[in-house]
């Protein structure tokens, strides 16, 4: 039972690697198995497709960023507006160590998959979708601790919430097209000033 439970998870881990470094069309099953050190029939025996392994790498992505970036920025027990810098400073990091170490900055995970595969495979479409919903709701605590604390004027908070996820995705994207993790250190701090009236 450990052996499978460590089987299935180098896939998953195997797999994260190279979907979010390479991308998940140009990474078949078979690179997959080979990189990891395990044969297909292994490979099928967790995962009846490569998309349902898809599904359970962008879970993984998500537990993992909740559990590192969000926990340890926004979720933090800091003022609102200092989460938000917080955030930006450690995704700024977490990217450039990226280009560090590989040559090449990937961006979000997320991001990437809906821009990659958001009109071709409506199952993969809509786990980003739920991803990305859950990446926003820390935003909107944000949002709320700071309309409850004067730190922000009245606003639709989730809206609000939206329209920062989105500014984060879009420096992400402009970052990952220049391969310069600075663009996120210059453009990130702009995250306060967004606000969407009620």
């Amino acid at each position: 039972m450990v052996k499978d439970k460590d089987t299935k998870q180098l896939i998953l881990d195997t797999a994260a690697t190279l979907f979010y470094m390479q991308s998940y069309t140009a990474v078949g099953v078979a690179k997959i198995c080979k990189e990891a050190g395990v044969s297909k029939g292994s490979f099928f025996h967790f995962f009846g497709s490569k998309q349902d392994l898809a599904v359970a790498v962008l879970d993984q992505f998500s537990n993992h960023l909740g559990a590192t970036l969000i926990s340890e920025s926004i979720a933090a027990n800091l003022p609102p507006m200092e989460r938000l810098d917080s955030f930006i400073n450690m995704l700024y990091e977490m990217q450039k160590s990226f280009v560090t170490d590989t040559g090449h900055l990937p961006g979000c995970p997320f991001g990437n998959m809906a821009m990659e595969q958001a009109t071709l495979d409506e199952v993969i479409r809509k786990k980003v979708e739920q991803c990305l919903i859950d990446l926003a709701e820390p935003f909107r605590r944000v949002v709320t601790d700071a309309v409850k604390n004067g730190e922000m004027p009245e606003v639709n908070e989730e809206a609000t919430a939206d329209a920062m996820l989105s500014y984060i995705e879009g420096i992400q994207l402009i970052a990952k097209s220049r391969n310069d993790a600075e663009v996120i250190r210059i453009l990130g701090p702009a995250i306060k000033s967004i606000r969407v009236p009620v």
